[in-house]
């Protein structure tokens, strides 16, 4: 880590100015993607409650943005991640995700997948045999099911944004007004209590609208880092959804707070 430059108090025990320290918070977030309350009050000696305030003054100059348990540098809003960078991110908690999102789904079932790496991760774990109708706007997961014995597929047209691999525009979302299946699976950028489900890009947005509108049960399936952000568009809100499907890093207080607004909550 770090050498840091300590000052002494008149005991003289060794504390960090708080500049140096938010300093070093703010570095770490820019190296990692991210900091954690706990892990910072740890590593710097300091209260939580010192460290919450840190990160909310480098709030208020646009340099971190509070997330649930922690801090994500405003860069990472800027740019959506790449479905490579994703794939690696949070990996292990998106394969207990989809083992859990497939009790769901009974054979017979028409199940609609939105484009996403916890989404595929589903259909990856599909055991052969199982028959289902699926409705999907994503590239990887029509070629992953395409001419799969038991599966029925309903590739969405539209324009497929090279970043995500879903297919968005006028053309999906006419498609998905004429259906009605029995779940969908979809993911997110961001999930807040007040401000419901939410992702950067308002053509994929308006997508997952449509998805919902077109399934009698939503399942989010997201990792529990999204927890917490809001991006600038919205696209449900808590109550739309019958179902979070997420890791155990989501804490008991903010899964009852997500339970209270009329979605449940498991933990995988």
């Amino acid at each position: 880590s770090a050498a840091y430059r300590f000052r002494t108090n008149g005991r003289g025990d060794r504390r960090m100015y708080a500049e140096e320290r938010q300093q070093s918070i703010l570095t770490q977030a820019r190296a990692s993607g991210r900091v954690e309350v706990v892990a910072l009050s740890d590593e710097l000696g300091v209260t939580v409650e010192t460290v919450r305030r840190d990160l909310t003054a480098l709030e208020r100059l646009g340099l971190l943005r509070r997330v649930h348990g922690g801090a994500i540098p405003v860069e990472r809003f800027e740019l959506e991640p790449t479905l490579a960078t994703r794939r690696t991110q949070y990996s292990d908690e998106k394969r207990r995700i989809a083992a859990r999102a497939l009790e769901l789904i009974p054979d017979g079932s028409t199940v609609l997948f939105d484009a996403g790496t916890t989404t595929q991760a589903i259909v990856e774990l599909l055991p052969a045999g199982l028959t289902l109708t699926v409705v999907t706007n994503s590239s990887n997961i029509g070629a992953d099911l395409a001419g799969r014995e038991g599966i029925d597929l309903y590739q969405l047209g539209g324009r497929v944004r090279p970043l995500t691999g879903a297919a968005v525009g006028e053309w999906t979302i006419a498609a998905l007004q004429d259906l009605s299946v029995d779940v969908a699976f979809l993911g997110t950028n961001g999930l807040d209590l007040d401000r419901g489900l939410t992702t950067p890009d308002q053509a994929e947005a308006a997508v997952k609208r449509a998805m919902v509108a077109a399934a009698r049960r939503t399942v989010v399936v997201t990792d529990a880092s999204k927890v917490g952000q809001v991006h600038f568009h919205r696209f449900a809100d808590l109550a739309d959804v019958a179902l979070l499907i997420t890791d155990e890093r989501l804490d008991d207080e903010t899964a009852t707070q997500i339970d209270n607004r009329g979605t449940d909550v498991v933990r995988a």
